[in-house]
């Protein structure tokens, strides 16, 4: 039975209507494809090159092109303790090509110096925890304690008497020290100095009494006796400080450590947020990557999006409490 000539014109009509409205719809985007990434990457780093977090950023790099198949290509935007950098990826496009490798640091600048329109944790997607950088507590061979239980106790016996270099005012090596401070109720004062290179020699020449470093800046001179290690801020531990307790020991629960993390720009889409965190995940795998980070003063510490997302907030919600009460000001 044949059709009626009108009928299977308006059918035609229809079929052309359906063809077209499907060859104007836009594109789905390459993630939805599969094809993410499709194009070299940049990884911000907000320092000068050298560095320590731009020695993290030259380990990670070239591995995790190895893994996703593109160039990742390091790019130093320093300035700002790191705002510079975070402020540019921030403004980038959410499509996963451009990323910052940031640290703990990141968030007590945005609280002890507000930018206006810039909150790390609006601003920026957490992808991964790639590294921990343990810090040490030090001091001259004579000083009297020797562990985390009697330093401690020496700055409660002793309010004012000892004092404590760090690599500047704001960073995590001094708020570290200050939240020990104020959970101990102990009065030492700070001595900020502009890097912790600057922090060892005076502490091994006794013009200050402690010094709060990265453990990978300390342990040669630890080992040779120049300097007397005293506390881990963390449990995390490099090789050559497993004999270094940790200031958890005195204080339960204490923990204080540098987190390194790749970060992305805020409404990055959650197919690219996971491929990027699988590829740190098997980055981080590798035996080669553990020995040469702690080598670099650090030590892999994965966390996924959503650990890592916790785990800012935490550390935003802490270090706001420490400045506060503590006084901290940039001035």
């Amino acid at each position: 039975m044949s059709l009626n000539p009108r009928r299977r014109f308006s059918q035609g009509l229809a079929v052309a209507a359906t063809i077209a409205s499907l060859l104007s719809l836009p594109a789905a985007p390459s993630v939805a494809q599969g094809v993410y990434p499709d194009k070299p990457i940049r990884l911000l780093v907000g320092y000068n090159p050298g560095g320590g977090m731009d020695g993290f950023a030259r380990l990670l790099a070239p591995r995790l092109s190895s893994v996703l198949g593109q160039p990742v290509v390091v790019e130093n935007r320093s300035g700002a303790a790191g705002m510079i950098a975070a402020e540019t990826v921030a403004s980038a496009p959410a499509d996963g090509y451009t990323l910052l490798l940031g640290e703990s640091g990141l968030l007590i600048t945005s609280i002890m110096v507000p930018r206006a329109g810039f909150d790390p944790l609006k601003s920026l997607a957490p992808v991964a925890g790639v590294f921990v950088a343990p810090l040490m507590v030090v001091a001259n061979p004579t000083f009297p304690a020797s562990d985390p239980r009697s330093l401690v106790a020496y700055l409660k016996a002793n309010p004012g008497k000892a004092t404590f270099g760090t690599p500047g005012v704001g960073t995590l090596h001094q708020l570290g020290f200050e939240l020990l401070k104020a959970e101990i109720g102990a009065f030492v004062v700070h001595i900020p100095y502009r890097g912790a290179s600057l922090v060892i020699p005076d502490v091994i020449n006794g013009q200050v009494d402690l010094g709060v470093i990265s453990a990978g800046a300390g342990i040669a001179q630890v080992q040779s006796g120049r300097l007397k290690g005293l506390a881990m801020m963390s449990r995390a531990k490099l090789p050559g400080t497993e004999s270094i307790g940790a200031m958890a020991d005195a204080m339960p629960g204490f923990e204080v450590a540098p987190q390194v993390s790749l970060l992305a720009p805020a409404a990055t889409p959650a197919p690219v947020i996971a491929r990027l965190g699988d590829a740190v995940r098997q980055v981080l795998q590798d035996p080669e990557v553990a020995r040469t980070a702690e080598r670099q003063g650090g030590i892999p510490g994965y966390l996924a999006a959503p650990q890592l997302a916790d785990q800012m907030r935490r550390e935003h919600a802490n270090w706001s409490r420490v400045i506060k009460t503590q006084k901290i000001s940039a001035q």
